[in-house]
């Protein structure tokens, strides 16, 4: 068995990796001592460990009221797990015995994390460990003082579990109407956000950060020069719009309009899925722009999902260099090489044909309005979490199909193709997934 593992190809191993992390936490979700006394079925526990382990967020039972401490924390256990990524833990634990990582498992880790040329697995993986650490306590004990102040309940465990799901942009919380009786709460919001927003650039830009600051490299990557300035300008752009055109905002005290629409949009762009306003009720307008934001999502090697803000860059790039009748694509002088652009174009043109194929195939088995649906498709393969209230109501056919469409989003929906159709002739080049 070992044998055969090594010897598939880094694709398929990841598909066969978070499928087993999917088996594994819906066999264990499903032992007595998980639940309380509410409702839930196999199906329910198949489709809480999917979204668990895919960093999704959409539930079609109440977490809290459902599942029992042990259930809770063995959630929290497949959001680390899917977040930080498959093989990630047990690569760490090989490093800091000072042992070299095989070199599938090298492989392995330049799909998952989407690694360019010039980053070394072995040390990208010791910064995600140290990253996510970091970052999660850092988070818990700013939520646990917040939590503490508003008089929660068991403010350290909800503190802990919504750090990490915060930092793995999962969107998965203890409270019965996620983050909306916090939604005038300046330190709760921002401290999601920045948690959520650190998680969504991705483990390749801070670790760029990180050796830029000392001194291991001389400037910043051309990748996290595209990822920050995407960020910014699409977070800042969907902010002022969401601020300008949502009427649920318009009655609010200033404070409160702008704090509210920039989590909603910040929470939108990163895939973490919380929300302080009641999705349901949004205008249609501002549907729209959150639909454009989860299609668009976070960046490559972070923990949210989406079709990633560099494959967008590359395109947009693309349409400009057209336009302006230039034989090159280029950023800021760099010419980007054509096999990164016809990756990112097969991504983009893949991700929307099972966008629309999921949107399909969801309106045959749901009688909800249009929109309804077509939102929940994009929530489960951006793997944000958000939902109009069709999650609760799915029907059992309904709760497959977006099942699959979360698993897919937490893969990538071309390397879930690459895994299923291309040989072994035909793997990535290395820097191929950078976009």
């Amino acid at each position: 068995m070992k044998s055969y593992l090594t010897r598939m190809k880094p694709t398929r191993l990841l598909l066969v990796g978070y499928a087993g992390y999917v088996l594994i936490g819906w066999v264990l979700l499903c032992l007595p001592v998980c639940h309380r006394d509410g409702t839930g079925n196999a199906l329910d526990h198949l489709f809480t460990a999917t979204s668990a382990v895919s960093t999704t967020g959409l539930a079609t039972v109440s977490v809290p009221s459902v599942y029992s401490f042990w259930g809770e924390l063995l959630i929290l256990i497949m959001i680390q797990f899917g977040g930080i990524g498959y093989m990630t833990l047990g690569s760490f634990v090989l490093l800091a015995r000072k042992q070299d990582l095989p070199a599938e498992r090298e492989e392995v880790a330049r799909v998952a994390f989407s690694l360019p040329e010039g980053f070394r697995p072995t040390e990208f993986l010791r910064n995600v460990i140290l990253f996510t650490a970091a970052f999660e306590t850092l988070g818990a004990i700013a939520l646990y003082q917040s939590f503490r102040s508003a008089g929660v309940e068991n403010p350290a465990w909800m503190a802990i579990f919504h750090a990490v799901s915060a930092f793995c942009t999962a969107g998965f919380s203890l409270f019965p109407t996620s983050l909306e009786q916090f939604a005038g709460d300046f330190w709760v919001t921002t401290t999601i956000a920045l948690l959520s927003l650190m998680g969504a650039i991705g483990f390749l830009v801070l670790s760029d950060f990180f050796w830029t600051f000392t001194g291991l490299r001389k400037r910043r990557t051309l990748t996290t020069r595209i990822v920050l300035h995407a960020t910014l300008w699409i977070l800042l752009s969907g902010w002022v719009v969401m601020f300008l055109i949502e009427p649920t905002y318009a009655n609010l005290p200033a404070e409160q309009r702008i704090l509210s629409a920039g989590f909603q949009t910040m929470t939108t762009l990163t895939t973490v899925g919380f929300n302080t306003t009641d999705i349901s009720a949004l205008s249609p307008g501002t549907t729209l722009l959150m639909l454009l934001l989860m299609i668009i999502g976070s960046s490559p090697s972070g923990t949210g999902g989406g079709l990633k803000t560099t494959s967008v860059s590359a395109a947009f790039a693309t349409v400009s260099s057209t336009v302006r009748a230039r034989s090159q694509v280029t950023f800021w002088g760099c010419r980007v090489p054509d096999h990164r652009l016809s990756h990112a174009f097969a991504s983009v043109v893949f991700y929307i044909a099972v966008f629309f194929v999921g949107c399909l195939l969801l309106l045959l088995v749901q009688p909800e309005p249009f929109e309804d649906v077509l939102f929940e498709t994009a929530s489960a393969l951006g793997t944000v979490g958000l939902t109009r209230g069709l999650t609760p109501n799915l029907t059992p056919l309904g709760k497959c199909f977006i099942i699959v469409l979360m698993f897919i989003g937490r893969l990538g929906p071309i390397t879930f193709g690459l895994a299923l159709f291309s040989g072994k002739s035909s793997l990535p080049r290395k820097d191929d997934l950078a976009v």
